[in-house]
């Protein structure tokens, strides 16, 4: 058992394919035994993911700040619900909770939440799986964008492995459990080096960390 924190859309606007995307996310979540932690929400992809993984019988953990409980409509149904004074308290209990990272397609709250998590795997910050599930193709642009920032120097090939990209709920979380049943130390099982010290300052200074 794990706890994976999902990075997922709360917008009411979206079509309803990546609602059911959300609601599969979180049947396979329980039917393997993970609990969840997300944005706290109860509509759209957040809620729908939520839902599920409570109606399999596992945990839900809901992290949501203060100004966006109306917003994005709090998820009251939620084994614990954390109410946290801003936005940053909210990333920050989440992946402190979370066992792994899983983005699905979402808008740029979520895309925030998952440049965070990367970089800061990145960094050696933490060695927790990231994982894109991307089955509608609508991360193609970003996925072709990083691959051009490669070529440019601007990002480095190995920081680009520490992001694994899927296009099925299966493949997605089966990355998931296969990276967490390596354990710790994902630099350590692949039997490569981390980066520099020097590209390690340059990153962070980057990353405002």
């Amino acid at each position: 058992m794990a706890v994976i924190c999902v990075f997922c859309a709360s917008s009411e606007r979206i079509h309803p394919r990546y609602v059911d995307l959300a609601r599969a996310v979180g049947e396979q979540l329980a039917a393997r035994g993970h609990d969840l932690v997300s944005g706290g929400g109860r509509v759209s992809m957040m809620g729908a993911v939520a839902a599920a993984v409570r109606e399999g019988g596992r945990h839900t953990t809901g992290v949501i700040p203060q100004r966006l409980v109306g917003l994005e409509v709090a998820d009251t149904q939620a084994d614990s619900l954390v109410v946290t004074a801003d936005m940053r308290e909210r990333k920050g209990r989440m992946d402190a909770a979370a066992d792994a990272f899983l983005a699905l397609p979402g808008g740029l709250g979520t895309l925030e939440e998952l440049f965070e998590v990367w970089v800061a795997r990145t960094l050696g910050l933490h060695d927790k799986p990231v994982v894109v599930l991307d089955p509608f193709g609508d991360y193609e642009p970003l996925h072709a964008l990083v691959g051009s920032l490669v070529r440019g120097g601007f990002v480095r090939a190995q920081a680009v492995a520490e992001l694994t990209w899927t296009s099925g709920v299966e493949q997605a979380l089966d990355a998931v459990d296969a990276a967490l049943a390596t354990g710790p130390g994902p630099r350590a099982v692949r039997g490569r080096s981390g980066p520099s010290a020097r590209e390690r300052a340059e990153e962070l200074l980057e990353a405002d960390l």
